[in-house]
């Protein structure tokens, strides 16, 4: 299931850009919890093709173009963006989007499409910035319990031994109880016998 300000970004860019092969990849969406007045970095990356550019989005939940940043650092702003906020820049085979100082107005999913020379795109579905969120915790680990060993103290490589030292480790206690049992029937006759 594609969450819904996602599918609004999916369909909002895929008008936009018209007319070119496009790939959506199934990726889980990334979560980040940065804290409040720090700076995010939220990665796109190249990956199996040769990108020419990016086109970055948000959508809270209103979809809004950020920007566009290609192989050479040239960056395009999208109309109101704030230039201070959002800065955009290639590293290795990834493109990069920094937030500067975050804060809770800048919530929302930050989505990227590759475009390669040939105007195939790749849609990435991104990452949700929860800034001033606490991240939810993990349950501890539990530490398997080791196996219990047998008390048996049986040789198991010599069969004929074992029958003799087991057998009596069920024969006396099986003794104990049919006395046991014997004593009760004697205690109980005696009992209802008395005059």
């Amino acid at each position: 299931m594609i969450p819904q300000p996602l599918a609004w970004t999916l369909v909002t860019v895929s008008l936009w850009t018209a007319g070119s092969s496009q790939i959506l990849l199934q990726e889980p969406i990334k979560v980040h919890y940065p804290a409040i007045a720090s700076h995010e970095i939220i990665e796109c990356d190249c990956v199996n093709i040769s990108c020419d550019s990016v086109y970055w989005f948000r959508s809270s939940p209103q979809v809004q173009f950020l920007g566009k940043c290609n192989n050479a650092d040239r960056v395009n702003y999208g109309l109101n963006v704030d230039e201070t906020k959002f800065k955009f820049s290639k590293r290795g085979s990834m493109f990069v989007l920094r937030v500067m100082n975050v804060n809770t107005e800048d919530t929302g999913t930050y989505s990227c499409v590759l475009k390669d020379r040939n105007g195939k795109e790749i849609w990435k579905p991104g990452s949700l910035l929860r800034p001033g969120v606490t991240p939810p915790t993990s349950p501890p680990k539990t530490k398997p319990k080791p196996p219990v060993k047998s008390v048996c103290h049986c040789n198991k490589r010599n069969p004929s031994q074992a029958v003799g030292v087991c057998g009596s480790m069920v024969l006396w206690p099986l003794v104990g109880l049919t006395v046991g049992l014997g004593l009760a029937l004697i205690c109980t006759l005696y009992y209802f016998n008395r005059e």
